[in-house]
């Protein structure tokens, strides 16, 4: 039988490559979307990790997902000095979230809130898929718009703790293999894997709509 990450992985391989292949995404790391494009995308990411964070340390004891709740992987710093790089000095006061990006982080901070085996999930699909998709961006990002090596601008994808990526992962991994859930509850966080995605490709949809390739 396989494990639970098996589980995990295969069932929102369609979502994931649905989400990595959006035409947003395609554009932007194409080098057809200015900075502008960038810069807004990661506006979005802001939400939704201010939502994963927020609630991060109430879960710290939760004997779902507390084993999760890892500090070395918070992106909300890295986000912040990514966006005062990109939009200036007073770029909280200038950015706003999308209705998807909304609906998006109003669902992580429901689940931190009221189902934390559901928090799991959007942990899951967020952290792990920076580790590993994430360097791929990083690196198309530096060399489209000229940033500094893993400085200002990228610093989001860019994980200073941790000093060997593929190792936390296969640790990562046997936290969800251990994750203590039956198997109905299981079922259920791999619902909601499927969800996160969803829920990610409509941002990146509203961004493709924001964002048009003039014909």
């Amino acid at each position: 039988m396989d494990s639970f990450s098996t589980v995990i992985r295969g069932a929102s391989h369609e979502q994931h490559v649905e989400a990595e292949t959006s035409t947003f995404m395609s554009d932007l790391l194409g080098g057809r979307l200015g900075v502008d494009a960038y810069a807004r995308y990661t506006e979005q990411l802001w939400f939704v990790y201010e939502a994963l964070e927020a609630g991060a340390g109430r879960l710290a004891s939760d004997p779902v997902a507390g084993a999760f709740v890892r500090p070395e992987l918070f992106r909300l710093a890295a986000l912040e000095r990514d966006l005062a790089h990109l939009r200036g000095a007073g770029w909280r006061s200038r950015m706003s979230a999308l209705p998807a990006t909304e609906a998006y982080a109003a669902r992580v901070r429901e689940c931190a809130e009221q189902w934390p085996a559901g928090y799991v999930a959007h942990h899951y699909t967020r952290y792990l898929g920076d580790l590993s998709g994430g360097q791929f961006i990083r690196d198309r990002a530096e060399r489209t718009w000229g940033f500094e090596r893993k400085g200002d601008g990228v610093r989001f994808y860019v994980f200073e703790e941790i000093g060997n990526p593929a190792a936390f992962k296969r640790g990562y991994r046997e936290l969800l293999d251990g994750v203590r859930a039956d198997d109905l509850e299981k079922q259920r966080i791999v619902s909601e894997c499927k969800r996160a995605f969803a829920l990610n490709t409509a941002v990146f949809r509203a961004l493709g709509a924001e964002f048009p390739l003039s014909a």
